[in-house]
């Protein structure tokens, strides 16, 4: 088990409790009627919250501090033993094709906004044709997959092959984490292949010509796109 692995799952069992305490003692003190010691609890409690987080940043920062210093290490060790810098070599390639190192190249930006000049209420249709879907931004990302994108990114959420897109009410989440509009979708590859995701009747120009969706393209040079933070976890796929 990594350090990642092992930060996630004690930082969740932490959030767990916490959660669980502050249910028990809302509905404790919403039993007894007492407004003053709920809110009292509920900040005592918001700050343990925000204490965790704030030590998951620390231990995150120093687990990044000893990964970079641990590709100083595999650098000096690999400089005169050609074997182990082909080995180094594959390893830092693997990391790309994974997502678990920050990438650089020509690519694509897609920018992606709700309708911005229909009002909803004066719109025959209906009116959630105006905004954008979490399916919108799946069906973007999968025409970039099928277009040779190397690496995609979604409002700096590096798009890794267990990744989730999903809708939590009215908000979309990537990598479980929430983001808001507008959309930027980012993606290194060959841009000729790229650009044809802007292809006449393709998904990006119905969005932008039937609904009005502010569906932006532009071809870019140097485009760095985030490794991916989280913890990748095969919960059904074993190797043998």
């Amino acid at each position: 088990m990594n350090n990642k692995m092992m930060i996630s799952i004690i930082l969740g069992f932490m959030c767990l409790l916490l959660t669980y305490g502050i249910a028990i003692q809302v509905k404790t003190t919403n039993n007894l009627g007492t407004t003053t010691s709920s809110n009292a609890t509920e900040n005592k409690l918001r700050d343990a919250v925000l204490k965790a987080k704030e030590k998951y940043d620390n231990l995150y920062n120093d687990l990044e501090e000893a990964e970079k210093k641990l590709e100083e290490e595999r650098a000096n060790a690999t400089q005169n033993n050609s074997e182990l810098a082909e080995l180094e070599s594959s390893i830092q390639e693997g990391n790309k094709a994974a997502g678990l190192s920050e990438v650089t190249g020509d690519g694509l930006v897609i920018t992606l906004n709700d309708n911005q000049k229909i009002s909803a209420s004066s719109y025959l249709g209906d009116p959630n044709e105006l905004l954008v879907h979490y399916t919108d931004v799946i069906r973007v990302v999968n025409e970039l997959k099928n277009a040779g994108a190397q690496a995609i990114s979604v409002n700096d959420q590096r798009i890794v092959s267990t990744s989730s897109i999903e809708c939590v009410g009215t908000v979309i989440t990537v990598n479980g984490e929430k983001i808001g509009m507008p959309i930027t979708i980012k993606a290194i590859g060959l841009q000729e292949r790229l650009i044809n995701v802007d292809r006449q009747n393709g998904y990006v120009m119905i969005l932008r010509e039937n609904y009005g969706i502010v569906a932006d393209v532009e071809k870019k040079e140097n485009i760095t796109i985030p490794k991916y933070t989280g913890v990748i976890k095969f919960q059904y796929a074993e190797s043998k």
